[in-house]
């Protein structure tokens, strides 16, 4: 989980503030010391840490701090409120065209997961923004760079343009005029990388630029590869003129320093992040929840948000309706669970949540065995019986598991399943019901489905 360590370090340095009931400039100086520490091993540059520690230090061994009622408090609401500033404050948005297609320039190391987050980026702003993208081939060096450009954009239903092997600068000058005679509002462009920065590469990359003028350079860059990445955006920035930052892998790095290093190191936001292998897995970068993430704090609007992209609202609004007059059915139960599903890995849902609740989480997994056996089974139902399940004798179960493949014992554990879940459901009808049914009972049904083979829910 991003910033794991980081977490830790920085929560068990105020645990020992909060548990003095009072606070001198001794005190936030030795806290400081534990935050430099953490920050260094978090692998953000020297410079950094230095700036960022004398600032907050400034800031908490004020009188109003150390003399109010809760100087802990008041310290670690200043850690919050510079380590947003440090990451730019808040979130930095793409620089769309005011008329014809946007063009999105895609720049990078290679290895860095351009490609694929090129694609990524693209269906973000299909899906979540309404655009029309078209994605563009213009890495012409790399072997199966185009196909695999065709593979992703198939998987997302973006269509991919491509000349083959030619001059790339030609590829994008065409690739601009055939998205304004078909009506594609953003055009991203695939561009070629290279183990190391070149004078090459370079050139290439400013002819490009110079022939299509992008509203926005994004630049590409591997969160596990630390103050590396720092460096790479460092001389592409220098180079070239980055506008933004799409920093990759974050999911994996569990210290965090290129997060907290690049705004500082070349002035440009970071705009969005990775968050893991599958091409929805992409988010825009909100420093300030970043911030909260970082000191336990948790990240409910992100959860929310994620949930409101999972969850049909339609589908969530009959649930509640069928849940306040308690006819919960097994169809609502697949529903449901296959809902809670989209959501993704528990594991990444984790890290938005506050405290305890989060640490408890964060090794949990939705069994996909279990959900498959228990949408073989249900599905293997008659309408009726999904609908009354006290239907089901002993004939009708045995037909039942002879038609999923699998046993009559696994058809009465779902069904004892099932039951809980009506008690549950029963026990929410008496009182106010929130609209996103699944979120309410994730935590139950986790327990009920053993979504943690490596850690149960608790």
């Amino acid at each position: 989980m991003a910033f794991e360590g980081l977490s830790e370090k920085l929560n068990a340095a105020f645990k020992r503030l909060r548990g003095k009931g009072r606070i001198t400039e001794a005190d936030v100086r030795e806290a400081m010391r534990e935050v430099r520490l953490a920050l260094l091993e978090a692998d953000v540059s020297f410079k950094v840490v230095k700036d960022f520690v004398a600032s907050v230090t400034e800031r908490a061994v004020g009188a109003d701090v150390l003399e109010s009622l809760t100087p802990a408090q008041q310290i670690i609401k200043i850690v919050n409120e510079e380590l947003t500033a440090l990451m730019g404050g808040t979130n930095a948005k793409i620089a769309f065209a005011s008329s014809g297609p946007t063009i999105i320039m895609m720049v990078g190391l290679q290895g860095a997961g351009k490609t694929t987050n090129g694609a990524k980026l693209a269906g973000y702003l299909k899906s979540r923004m309404g655009k029309r993208p078209l994605l563009v081939a213009c890495d012409v060096y790399r072997p199966a760079a185009i196909t695999q450009l065709q593979v992703v954009g198939e998987q997302l239903s973006i269509p991919v343009f491509a000349l083959g092997q030619v001059n790339p600068v030609q590829i994008a000058q065409h690739a601009l005029r055939y998205a304004k005679d078909n009506g594609f509002d953003t055009i991203l462009l695939d561009t070629a990388g290279r183990l190391h920065i070149d004078e090459q590469l370079m050139t290439e990359l400013k002819k490009i630029k110079a022939a299509v003028h992008p509203n926005e350079i994004m630049l590409v860059v591997d969160a596990m590869t630390g103050q590396d990445a720092v460096n790479a955006a460092t001389a592409f920035d220098e180079a070239l003129g980055i506008d933004g930052v799409l920093l990759t892998k974050l999911d994996g790095d569990a210290r965090g320093g290129a997060a907290l290093s690049i705004r500082a190191a070349t002035g440009k936001p970071i705009k969005f992040i990775g968050t893991g292998e599958k091409l929805d897995m992409i988010d825009v970068f909100h420093p300030d929840r970043m911030a909260s993430r970082i000191l336990g704090m948790g990240d409910m609007l992100s959860l929310i948000e994620k949930a409101e992209q999972s969850f049909d609202e339609k589908q969530a609004a009959k649930l509640e309706e069928k849940l306040r007059k308690n006819r919960f059915t097994l169809s609502d139960y697949l529903d449901q669970m296959q809902q809670l599903k989209k959501m993704g890995d528990l594991s990444q849902i984790a890290g938005m949540m506050p405290g305890q609740l989060g640490k408890q989480m964060q090794n949990a997994q939705i069994d996909e065995k279990m959900l498959a056996r228990t949408e073989a089974i249900i599905l293997s139902m008659t309408p009726k019986e999904r609908e009354n399940p006290g239907l089901l004798n002993a004939s009708r179960k045995r037909r039942v598991a002879a038609g999923c493949g699998l046993e009559v014992a696994d058809v009465n554990r779902l069904l004892k399943q099932f039951e809980m879940m009506q008690q549950l459901t029963r026990q929410l009808s008496k009182g106010r019901v929130p609209g996103l049914g699944a979120m309410g009972k994730m935590s139950g049904m986790g327990k009920m489905h053993g979504f943690g083979r490596k850690k149960r829910l608790k």
